[in-house]
């Protein structure tokens, strides 16, 4: 669990390799794609259902102006696709996006931070019960503690592999494992 990644719908490790296929600045586009709480918010809404560029810019309070940019950065490195377009209200042309899934075999680099941003303004504005976490503090052995990492992907990824349940809800999954500041106590 020492790289991050991003996931529109769920999970942990899956094929570190997929996600570094491509020359040098492709990797670098898809690593500044995302580097964006917004874009990776986009790719959770459109995990498992389309959504137009207006959808989205109401759905996260932003102008369509900029979710337009947002939207085309994520089309042009891969991680959105656009579908079929169709015809809205009043007549108008949209173009539906839907993510691929190439986020979740992406490595971001030192993106720990990007994930907790992203958490933090998923979880912003959620009722108490709405959210529910485990917090502890544990002292392993490297061997344990890679057995943890281990089966905290493995749980994930058996989850993330699983077909969306027709009639289920949608949730979000986050895991932090790092490290404790807390040293041991000065010999008296």
């Amino acid at each position: 669990m020492s790289t991050e990644r991003a996931d529109e719908a769920s999970g942990t490790a899956i094929d570190e390799q997929a996600g570094r296929e491509g020359s040098d600045a492709d990797l670098q586009a898809r690593g500044r794609a995302l580097s964006s709480p917004l874009r990776l918010r986009v790719l959770r809404l459109c995990a498992f259902e389309s959504r137009t560029n207006k959808e989205l810019a109401e759905l996260l309070g932003v102008n369509p102006g900029t979710m337009l940019h947002h939207v085309r950065t994520l089309v042009q490195t891969g991680f959105l696709a656009a579908e079929e377009e169709r015809t809205g209200a009043g007549g108008a042309r949209e173009v539906p996006y839907r993510a691929t899934g190439l986020s979740w075999r992406t490595p971001l680099a030192g993106g720990s931070r990007v994930l907790v941003d992203t958490f933090l303004q998923q979880i912003e504005g959620l009722e108490p019960d709405e959210l529910q976490t485990i917090w502890l503090g544990l002292k392993l052995s490297r061997e344990h503690r890679d057995e943890l990492g281990r089966r905290l992907s493995e749980l994930a990824e058996e989850f993330k592999q699983r077909e969306p349940d027709p009639e289920g809800e949608t949730y979000s999954l986050f895991v932090a494992f790092h490290s404790d500041r807390n040293p041991p106590s000065a010999p008296a």
